[in-house]
């Protein structure tokens, strides 16, 4: 299925919403990774980074590779990284009043 661009950005929206799986699109944006190396990098439970990495294939965003027993993960696609690189480049003028970030 190809996903139309607003469907694109509505799951970069999505999976960014959530400040732990953005801790993981950036440590996958570094290097691949391992689950249980990634919970520990995260300071997450193995189970909630199972969530997590189960909602990011689900959005398309990261792809498990298998190897041996072990499955590694990382980003879906090059651009991914290129394009995380853009979003942490933008400079925001927020109004604290009417923007609350989520804690």
């Amino acid at each position: 299925m190809i996903a139309t661009r607003a469907e694109v950005l509505a799951r970069f929206g999505h999976a960014l919403s959530d400040p732990t799986r953005a801790r993981l699109l950036l440590a996958l944006r570094e290097a691949p990774g391992y689950p249980a190396e990634l919970a520990d990098l995260l300071g997450v439970s193995r189970q909630n980074l199972s969530n997590h990495l189960s909602c990011l294939r689900g959005c398309g965003l990261v792809v498990s590779v298998p190897e041996g027993r072990r499955a590694r993960y990382e980003l879906a696609d090059a651009s991914i990284a290129h394009a995380l690189g853009d979003l942490l480049g933008v400079v925001l003028a927020v109004d604290p009043a009417t923007c609350a970030v989520p804690s």
